[in-house]
C-alpha cells in the first residue's frame, strides 16, 4: 500500500488486517522509492494513491508496477473523469474513490487477484457501480451499471494500427501534448496530427467514437494497447 498521508495509510492497513485475513499487507510505504526498494517488492497487488507529493506521475508508477508483475488499484480523493481515465489507461485494474468504503476496496482487491489467477467471481459490491465509486479496467469484465463481474467478458474489437500510429497514440494518451509527441517521435507536428486522425477514424468506423482525448484514452485502454 502506497499513500503519502501516514494517517490514511495506517487506517487502510488496519482495516485490511482486521477484516481480510485472506490478504496480507506485505509492504506499506509513504513514498514511491520506499515501495520499489522494499525487499518484498514486487507484490501481487499495489493499492496506491493517485497523488503523491513526489514528482512521479501516476502513469510512470502504474506502468512500473505492471512491468514488475504487480496489479494496481488506484485510490484517490481527486475523483474526476480525467483521473480515472489516466489511471485505467496506464494499466491500473481499477480506480476507487477515497469516499468509498473499506469494504469496497477489499472486494475490488479480491476481484483483481481472482482475475489474475484466472478465476471468475462476481465479488464486487452491487452498489459500487450505481454509486459511481469505482471504475474498472475492461479485462476485469465488470458491469459497472450493476456492479457485477461477468464470467466471460467480451473484449471490444481493436482496430489495426500501424507502428507509427500506435506509438503516437500511446505517447498522446500517456500525457504528452501533440507537440511533445512529435518531438518524442522526431517527426513534425502535422505528421502526428495525421497519425491521431487516422486512429480516430479507425475507431469511428467501428462505431467506437474517439473524437475527444478522454474518449481516445478509453478506447486505447479497452484494447490493451498500452501493455
Amino acid at each position: 500500500m502506497l499513500d503519502d498521508h501516514q494517517i490514511v495509510l495506517d487506517g487502510l492497513v488496519a482495516w485490511v488486517e482486521r477484516n481480510a485475513p485472506d490478504l496480507e499487507v506485505a509492504v506499506r510505504a509513504t513514498t514511491w522509492l520506499e515501495l520499489v526498494r522494499s525487499p518484498r517488492f514486487p507484490v501481487d497487488l499495489v493499492v496506491m494513491d493517485f497523488q503523491l507529493a513526489e514528482p512521479v506521475s501516476i502513469e510512470s508508477r502504474v506502468r512500473a508496477c505492471r512491468a514488475a508483475g504487480a496489479a494496481v488499484i488506484v485510490v484517490s480523493a481527486l475523483d474526476s473523469r480525467e483521473a480515472r481515465d489516466r489511471a485505467i489507461a496506464a494499466g491500473a485494474a481499477a480506480f476507487v474513490a477515497k469516499s468509498a468504503s473499506g469494504t469496497l476496496v477489499l472486494e475490488v482487491a479480491r476481484l483483481v487477484l481472482a482475475r489474475r489467477r484466472g478465476a471468475t467471481s462476481a465479488v464486487v459490491a452491487p452498489a459500487a457501480g450505481r454509486a459511481g465509486e469505482a471504475t474498472f479496467a475492461p479485462w476485469l469484465g465488470v458491469d459497472e451499471a450493476h456492479g457485477t463481474a461477468s464470467d466471460d467478458p467480451a473484449p471490444p474489437p481493436a482496430p489495426a494500427l500501424s507502428s507509427s500510429e500506435l506509438t503516437a497514440v500511446r505517447l498522446y494518451v500517456g500525457g504528452r501534448s501533440t507537440a511533445e509527441t512529435a518531438d518524442a517521435m522526431g517527426v513534425s507536428y502535422e505528421t502526428v496530427k495525421t497519425y491521431l486522425r487516422r486512429v480516430r477514424e479507425k475507431y469511428a468506423r467501428q462505431g467506437r467514437p474517439a473524437s475527444r482525448k478522454s474518449d481516445l484514452t478509453r478506447r486505447v485502454a479497452e484494447d490493451g494497447l498500452l501493455e
